[in-house]
């Protein structure tokens, strides 16, 4: 690109920037929520560029610019790991130094404290304060994941080119502000399927980045299935020398070592990301049968499994070595785990009878729950009528569900992963190379027209913690095949976990959602260019 190009493409970035962000005008967002506004009708006085949508945003008119005598302020050791995460974004983009200092009180000027004191009690853990003045930035939370949550907004304030990982010559101006902002949901996951597709430790890392960035705090890994067993267990070892040596198509496969599994969960740790592991069972097992003879009632070793099909294999439930197999595996990964989940899987166990089932669920719960973990399923485990302490995920493409409801009336918690909304694997048209087709085509105002607390017939929202999107990775071979479903359907999932249903409008969204383009752009992420949305 010559220096001409790039001055324009600069000049463009910093136009959009301007116009994406804060605007002074009137106000009246509540009154423009409903139905398909145009964007002269949306209020001017409210932020429009950053997603997910705060709860409350009011622009001043000034602006604050960093320089090289920025700072950024703390005044608790519990803020600093925030402050460096945040200086290690800025750095790079800026070439400016912004030590992390300690300082106490309201803030200093030419600085962006990271407070924790003075926050509302009302934006609970998650939410933040952030005010932009002349003088500089001040983000206050009530706790680190607050402040977090703040710096994600920060960056979106900021012109898309701050994203960039070489220097660039701004100006690294903020326009003014008042947010006041916090969560809809506890609870806001993603899925990643590494069993049919193997993804490195460096491709993982950068899909809990992209979570980070739209205040995403839980990922999903789905490590075992028929195509491959991807999570080293030291008792049981061919798991990973036998099942772990293929995937979908034939391909080497890989699996994480306990140290590399350990390392991605501080790495989301320390974005205040909670790591759910997966071992999928009864059903889903062909990896482990294929690893272990003993785990089959024939007793005879199962063929590597490197096709797409579903439904086939079964743990034999009638043998005790199934047992104690899955004891072993539950322990080490329970170990290897801070959070408070294990995820059991329980879908498409065609192989196993009803009375099969409930057997073998209610031996596997028992397991997860003596080691002080909380059992996650697919919600098809609630046939086996588990203990109210059992999260159900939602996966089915329809609203209707009367058993699940019946459950969620009995107070057993719901993740909402409708696949007809939020199973990003699914094409975007029938043209799309990658993906699936079986739960329809899915656009990003498909994957943004929808209520997760309001989805399901006769289930109240108090009984849902929350979305969850799913990717699984039949057709997805690479990180950039990753992004490409991801991206713009996991912010537009992110939003409707994050922001008040009141502030949730198409028409409104896709704006917003135009003006991160550029930031992509600048991140070199592989987005489908989606044309409901008017990209830059």
């Amino acid at each position: 690109m010559s220096d001409n190009d790039m001055l324009e493409r600069r000049n463009v970035l910093r136009s959009i920037a301007a116009i994406g962000l804060f605007s002074a005008g009137t106000s009246g967002v509540e009154g423009n929520i409903a139905g398909n506004q145009s964007s002269d009708a949306l209020a001017s006085d409210e932020i429009q560029g950053v997603v997910p949508a705060p709860v409350t945003s009011t622009s001043t008119g000034s602006e604050y610019a960093i320089t090289s005598d920025t700072a950024i302020h703390v005044e608790s050791k519990a803020a600093a790991g925030v402050a460096n995460y945040l200086a290690g974004i800025l750095r790079p983009s800026t070439g400016n130094e912004l030590p992390v200092v300690d300082a106490h009180g309201s803030g200093a000027e030419d600085s962006i404290s990271l407070l924790l004191t003075g926050a509302p009690t009302t934006v609970g853990e998650e939410g933040y304060r952030l005010n932009v003045n002349a003088h500089g930035v001040t983000i206050r939370a009530n706790e680190p994941p607050g402040l977090f949550a703040g710096v994600q907004t920060l960056r979106q304030l900021l012109p898309p080119t701050v994203e960039s990982d070489t220097e660039q010559p701004g100006p690294w101006t903020v326009p003014g502000g008042h947010i006041l902002d916090y969560p809809r949901f506890s609870y806001r996951g993603a899925h990643l399927d590494v069993a049919r597709h193997f993804f490195s430790v460096d491709s993982v890392k950068q899909y809990i980045e992209y979570l980070a960035q739209y205040k995403m705090n839980h990922l999903h890994l789905h490590l075992t299935d028929d195509q491959g067993w991807r999570i080293e267990i030291e008792s049981w070892p061919k798991l990973t020398e036998i099942g772990g040596s293929t995937e979908v198509g034939g391909g080497p496969g890989g699996y994480y070592t306990q140290s590399e599994y350990r390392e991605l969960v501080e790495y989301a740790q320390d974005r205040f990301i909670t790591v759910i592991p997966e071992i999928d069972m009864p059903g889903h097992t062909n990896a482990a049968l294929a690893s272990y003879a003993e785990l089959n009632c024939d007793g005879e070793r199962e063929d590597l499994y490197t096709g797409t099909s579903v439904g086939f294999s079964s743990l034999c439930v009638d043998k005790e070595i199934t047992y104690e197999f899955i004891d072993d595996v539950i322990r080490e990964v329970s170990e290897i785990t801070p959070g408070p989940y294990i995820h059991i899987g329980g879908d498409e166990a065609h192989e196993t009878s009803d009375e099969e089932y409930d057997e073998f669920m209610d031996r596997a719960v028992s397991i997860i729950e003596k080691h002080d973990k909380r059992p996650v399923g697919w919600h098809q485990i609630l046939n086996a009528d588990p203990p109210e302490s059992t999260v159900a995920q939602y996966w089915y493409p329809g609203q209707e569900a009367p058993d699940v409801a019946e459950a969620a009336r009995d107070g057993t918690e719901l993740i909402a992963s409708p696949a007809s909304h939020a199973y990003i694997d699914m094409k975007y048209t029938e043209n799309t190379e990658l993906g699936l087709d079986w739960a329809g085509l899915t656009t990003v105002k498909d994957a943004y027209s929808w209520d997760p607390g309001r989805f399901l017939e006769d289930v109240d929202e108090s009984a849902v913690k929350g979305p969850e999107t799913a990717l699984w990775s039949e057709t997805l071979e690479t990180l950039a095949d990753i992004e490409f479903m991801l991206f713009p359907r996991m912010p537009a999932v992110a939003e409707l976990g994050w922001s008040p249903e009141s502030r949730t409008a198409w028409e409104e969204f896709r704006q917003r959602l135009a003006t991160q383009g550029s930031r992509w752009d600048v991140q070199d992420v592989n987005y489908y260019e989606s044309p409901l949305v008017a990209w830059p």
